[in-house]
């Protein structure tokens, strides 16, 4: 083989395995970190069934008490069956999906807090054994969900920030590589509630 030749190829083996180096590594990366999102979405989604399943168990001893006010309970329900009723692809974790099932999530919570405003002017329901245990385990089940929540915005900000820089955001843009959404605080929580006595 002429020396001429020999170079050639060195030259165009180099550039095969920059070209490479600059495409298959960042797409393995996004890869990677695109799964790691899907996965915290999963766990996310997993505390929401919990809360939901715990839910389930108080609002039907609620629903027991017959002298309890259907009405509100009937909105609580359909809260819930809004709530359960989003899917979000976690393929796709857009910022609107993300926002859609939030929104939907703190509905259900907050017509859920209504509901147990008006149990606690039941005394008979508030010392049932299914009340009380959910009473002890709302509060872990709420850190859970935030938790969930400020891991699937760590992974998010992370993919996000990968996928966005450079040489990467030219490698997310020709294989459809977009940012994904996180969760955001509910409008309003930034000010400082007045509370008097």
């Amino acid at each position: 083989m002429k020396q001429g030749t020999i170079v050639l190829l060195v030259v165009v083996g180099l550039a095969l395995l920059v070209v490479f180096g600059i495409f298959i590594g960042p797409y393995n990366g996004m890869v990677s970190r695109s799964q790691n999102t899907s996965q915290m979405w999963s766990n996310v989604e997993t505390q929401y069934q919990r809360r939901n399943d715990l839910y389930s168990t108080v609002m039907a001893t609620i629903k027991g008490s017959a002298k309890f006010e259907q009405q509100t309970l009937t909105e609580v329900i359909d809260a819930r069956s809004k709530a359960t009723s989003i899917t979000v692809d976690a393929s796709k974790l857009t910022p609107e999906s993300v926002k859609q099932f939030e929104q939907a999530q703190d509905g259900f919570k907050s017509s859920f807090g209504r509901l147990m405003a008006i149990a606690e002017q039941y005394p008979d329901l508030k010392t049932t054994a299914a009340f009380q245990d959910f009473q002890t385990q709302q509060e872990g089940t709420e850190n859970r969900i935030n938790k969930a929540r400020q891991d699937f915005n760590d992974v998010v900000k992370e993919y996000n920030t990968y996928i966005m820089t450079f040489p990467h955001n030219i490698v997310a843009n020709m294989y459809g590589f977009t940012s994904k959404g996180y969760f955001q605080a509910q409008a309003g929580t930034d000010k400082v509630p007045n509370v008097s006595f």
